[in-house]
């Protein structure tokens, strides 16, 4: 057990602007991977910062990103744990009741691009097995090094590189079942 790090209401302020604030944006991108929502990942992130906060003072400092990736993770395993009973009680369908929690808004990225292929690569994330797409979302679409994903993830980073590497194979091979070859001019 480490030893309270904050014995005032002030010290608590200093540490949690010091420990948290700088990792805000990240904490958002690791919970709207997890959450795929903009709204669940703001309130995902507001449980965790209040978590945080309220755990402050029992923080011994050393490694805040992955304290707080940790956080994030945990509070959003516990938020599901508890929606689960609730999603099927007006007999919705598993099936149907998964596919409504990933809705969200297409990105202006979306509009831009090539409809078909973009199509296809939206196929070939969803396809994914969760534990292949969210090494992919975190480290490919947000932008997170893998370190900070396995810390995401909790899991070790040499398994979010293997992760990746068969997310991608699977992606590259549903390109090329498509007709898109990565590299090559289309005929």
């Amino acid at each position: 057990m480490t030893e309270a790090v904050c014995s005032s209401p002030d010290e608590r302020q200093v540490a949690f602007d010091s420990y948290v604030v700088p990792h805000l944006d990240v904490m958002y991108r690791v919970a709207l991977s997890l959450t795929r929502n903009p709204a669940d990942a703001e309130d995902l992130v507001q449980d965790a910062v209040l978590r945080a906060y309220r755990a402050i003072d029992r923080f011994d400092g050393r490694y805040p990103r992955a304290w707080l990736l940790t956080i994030v993770r945990n509070t959003h395993y516990n938020r599901t744990r508890r929606r689960i009973p609730f999603l099927f009680r007006d007999g919705e369908s598993a099936e149907a009741a998964l596919e409504n929690l990933g809705d969200h808004e297409p990105s202006a990225e979306s509009v831009v691009v090539d409809p078909q292929f973009e199509g296809v690569v939206v196929d070939a994330l969803n396809d994914l097995p969760e534990k292949f797409r969210a090494p992919v979302d975190l480290v490919d679409i947000h932008g997170l090094s893998y370190q900070e994903t396995a810390d995401a993830l909790g899991i070790p980073i040499g398994t979010v590189m293997s992760r990746l590497h068969r997310a991608r194979a699977r992606i590259r091979a549903h390109l090329n079942t498509a007709g898109f070859i990565p590299g090559k001019e289309m005929a």
